[in-house]
């Protein structure tokens, strides 16, 4: 079970200043626990004690910081149990979800253990004309300084992950804020990370009010600000002065289906059910637009539909539920309004029901207009939408269409069709032979245009927080 209360960490430190956040069961709508609710002099103190805490954390050694990394693998998988539950409670995901993204966090951490003894360097040939002869150069990589880390609420933990373990890694301290609507996850990390002998200040975990988090993003002190989220991120950019601004701002994500997908109907049908309901499409990358070859469309729209139409709704504690509520009322009725709009507009339901409080049936549509916010917008919700194309160029042409540009997913027997899909699709990755929705927690993740700048991905993000430093040998 939850505890009662949970406090924020201050500099290492728990402090339970408060309960004055409360954390709602989504399912349920009751009140299922309070965290401490940080304030405008708390984040000013994080901060200071972030920077005050560079050197010491520079010069933490690479094995200290593996050990601290491994000391949380052990302790999260103790805590599998509770972690998900957690999870399942404040984010309203399924628990077989829950359980995915615990092992997710796991891996996140195992793998940011292994990069914290590999953070090198490069020997340079300075002999590139006779006035450099005898010199001798090289670079190593050092950490950036304190950083700044805003997760959102749709991956509690592993999105939490992807910013802290590459920050203990790389040597930066680090002041992060949760989402207000998920922050317990995020917490229990910073139970666990009290429990090692991190340098002192060098993390504090903080939920707080958008408005207190400001300084997060503008002061100086800051030398990296990671953000995930929503279109702010642009906004949060432009206040954030002269740090480091990488951003992970959602997609519009497109999955094509060729004449030939290269894998069996039943299979392809499995894979788009899980791309474009997981988690109830709360999803950066879940499948949003689909184009499928004329030659199959029928097929492949009667199959997704029967799959669609079985697909459980309900408490996402039971085992066998696979779409749970969304994350509040308002997003459901956002993303209900969307599919209303659109079949307004010419649209057709293939399947799907009405909205029940914050639960959405899943729900897959067909000649939905472009024009419309669901075709043109990230929906994040448990709807996906199809069409049917004539010529792998056409699709291509379709699935570029977009303001978004962070994965999308291609499934085809051609090579030559992989190819040109990876030359001409204008986003951070392409999966072929799966949905946009696959991702690795090792792998650069990250999307162009709307959708952000940077990567992610624990070598990603280490690159991020560090900086090469030269050095110079004549002799």
């Amino acid at each position: 079970m939850l505890a009662p209360r949970y406090p924020y960490y201050l500099a290492n430190r728990p402090v339970a200043a408060n309960a004055d956040l409360p954390v709602l069961d989504k399912f349920s709508g009751e009140r299922a626990t309070a965290v401490a609710l940080a304030d405008a002099q708390v984040v000013g103190q994080a901060i200071a004690a972030a920077h005050a805490a560079r050197a010491a954390m520079a010069a933490f050694p690479p094995d200290a910081r593996r050990d601290v990394l491994e000391h949380c693998v052990r302790r999260f998988d103790e805590r599998r149990g509770e972690l998900a539950l957690a999870l399942c409670i404040e984010a309203g995901k399924p628990i077989r979800d829950a359980r995915g993204e615990v092992a997710r966090l796991i891996d996140t951490f195992r793998i940011a253990a292994g990069e914290a003894t590999r953070v090198g360097g490069e020997v340079l040939n300075l002999h590139v004309s006779e006035r450099a002869r005898g010199y001798r150069g090289m670079t190593r990589r050092v950490p950036i300084g304190a950083c700044s880390f805003i997760t959102p609420f749709n991956f509690p933990l592993n999105l939490v992950a992807h910013k802290i373990a590459p920050a203990i890694a790389a040597g930066c301290p680090f002041v992060l804020k949760p989402s207000e609507r998920t922050p317990i996850g995020a917490l229990i990390i910073g139970e666990v990370l009290a429990e090692t002998a991190l340098p002192q200040g060098a993390f504090s975990i903080l939920p707080c009010t958008t408005e207190h988090a400001a300084p997060l993003v503008e002061d100086d002190r800051i030398a990296l600000l990671s953000f995930t989220g929503g279109q702010v991120g642009w906004q949060l950019k432009a206040r954030a002065g002269r740090k480091k601004v990488t951003l992970e701002l959602g997609g519009n994500a497109a999955c094509i289906v060729d004449a030939d997908p290269g894998v069996t109907l039943d299979k392809l049908v499995e894979r788009l059910v899980f791309g474009a309901y997981y988690q109830s499409g709360q999803s950066c990358i879940s499948v949003q637009r689909l184009f499928v070859h004329r030659q199959v469309y029928d097929a492949v729209r009667d199959r997704l539909a029967t799959a669609v139409s079985a697909l459980r709704m309900g408490n996402p504690r039971d085992e066998d539920v696979f779409i749970g509520p969304m994350i509040d009322e308002a997003a459901a009725r956002r993303v209900q309004q969307w599919i209303d709009d659109a079949v307004s507009r010419g649209a057709t339901r293939v399947a799907g029901d009405v909205r029940q409080g914050t639960l959405l049936p899943a729900t897959l549509l067909e000649g939905v207009p472009h024009e419309t916010d669901l075709y043109r917008q990230e929906a994040f919700g448990p709807v996906a939408l199809m069409e049917p194309f004539d010529d792998f160029g056409q699709a291509l042409a379709l699935a570029n269409d977009s303001d978004y540009g962070l994965q999308a997913g291609v499934f085809t027997a051609s090579l030559a069709h992989a190819l040109q899909a990876w030359d001409t699709l204008d986003v951070g990755g392409l999966i072929v032979g799966d949905v946009p929705s696959f991702r690795v927690d090792n792998m650069p993740y990250g999307g162009v245009k709307r959708s952000g700048l940077g990567r992610e991905g624990v070598r990603s993000a280490i690159e991020d927080m560090t900086e090469p430093r030269l050095l110079v040998i004549r002799g």
